[in-house]
């Protein structure tokens, strides 16, 4: 049986669902969402708890501040997780208004666009976690070898408090891993389903 293909572009490829395909991607829509919203959410707390993070010492006669633009690793990690949360929130209303719509096109070059953004914003958010994570331990156990002092025994405040936006951070590179492998899937999904078209645009059962 074969259906002719009606207002097929090039870039786009027409999904036709039964209902049990329906139903898996409403659910695959459903978790996609929650898991963007979660990245927004955690990592604005990121956000959050590392730039109002300070905390000051005094020693002798000198006042120190302790402050998140004093370690480079976290400046790296509140820019990362300031267009996370942009990019996550972006993304979020994105699903809300297809969900919304209810479209049966997508885009290929989109979905190309969305996975690929999808993965750089991962893979900047493990980097800078990463980095983040190296500094905190050289903060709470020093490097003698290179002369850096501890510092974590006279900022506890403010190691702990960078240490819970670290783990905030994390969190949120979590739920945006799990949403790059959501956007392959969708991606990749367009490929299987083009295979079974004709050349002239009509889909083969």
């Amino acid at each position: 049986m074969s259906y002719s293909g009606v207002g097929s572009s090039p870039g786009n490829v027409a999904v036709s669902h039964g209902g049990k395909m329906k139903l898996i991607d409403r659910r695959l829509k459903l978790t996609e969402l929650l898991l963007r919203c979660s990245a927004t959410a955690l990592a604005l707390l990121a956000l959050i708890l590392i730039v109002t993070n300070t905390q000051v010492k005094q020693i002798f006669t000198i006042e120190k501040r302790a402050k998140y633009t004093d370690m480079k690793a976290l400046v790296f990690l509140v820019v990362a997780n300031r267009i996370a949360a942009a990019y996550s929130l972006l993304q979020s209303v994105r699903c809300v208004v297809g969900s919304m719509k209810g479209s049966v096109l997508f885009n290929k070059p989109l979905a190309w666009a969305i996975f690929l953004s999808d993965q750089a914003v991962a893979y900047m958010s493990v980097a800078a976690i990463a980095a983040s994570a190296e500094s905190g331990l050289i903060g709470i156990r020093g490097e003698d070898e290179l002369q850096w002092m501890k510092v974590c025994n006279m900022f506890g405040k403010f190691c702990n408090r960078a240490a819970g936006g670290t783990a905030s951070a994390l969190l949120a590179s979590v739920a945006m891993v799990f949403v790059s492998c959501l956007s392959a899937f969708s991606l990749f999904r367009l490929y299987g389903g083009a295979s079974q078209r004709q050349p002239n645009g009509a889909v083969t059962k």
